[in-house]
Formats: C-alpha cells, structure tokens, sequence
C-alpha cells in the first residue's frame, strides 16, 4: 500500500468553463439555442421557406453567440449579476425625520 498514487482534483471551488464561457453565461448560450430550434420550427410551419428560415435562425445564431462570449468576457462570472444590482441601487436615501434614529423599545 505504500506505492499508491492517487489523483488530485484541483480544479474544486472553481467556476464551469467551456470555450471560453464561464458559469451562467453556458446555460444562457443553452437557453438561447433552444429558443432559436422553436422560432425556425414556428417559422417553418407558418411557411416561410426553408432557406429564408435557415437564414434568419443562422444570422440570429451568430449575432446570439457573439453576444454572448461578450458578456462573458466583459463580465466575467459574477459582473453581470453586480452590474445589475448596481443599476437597482438608490442614489441616495433621504430621511425627514429623526424617528428613524431614536430608540422605542
């Protein structure tokens, strides 16, 4: 039992990246395709050719993923959620009255 070799997980506690994308940003590029198949597949039943419908669900798709590698780039994995929060923010909080700050218990 002394020679035994035993592998050593290092990535733990770290955020998920595939091809460049980081954490939440790989399920919104899911989400995003699976909304793109419904938009051709209701496309296509309301009968717009096949080529017209390929065409917009491909110009879609790029424009979709190039969005998306953006924002994961300029973001990074949690600076979308804190841009967000941010804007949410007041300016400023105004009190009128002293009420707030005397103790009534």
């Amino acid at each position: 039992m002394g020679n035994s070799v035993y592998q050593i997980n290092k990535g733990i506690n770290q955020s998920i990246e595939f091809k460049g994308l980081k954490a939440q940003y790989i399920w919104y590029l899911g989400a995003g395709v699976v909304v793109l198949m419904i938009v051709f597949a209701v496309l296509y039943v309301t009968g717009l050719p096949s080529f017209a419908c390929v065409g917009i669900i491909g110009v879609s798709g790029v424009v979709l993923v190039f969005t998306i590698y953006r924002m994961s780039q300029k973001y990074g994995e949690y600076g979308l959620m804190k841009t967000i929060s941010k804007k949410k923010l007041p300016k400023s909080v105004r009190v009128y009255s002293r009420k707030v700050f005397m103790m009534q218990r």
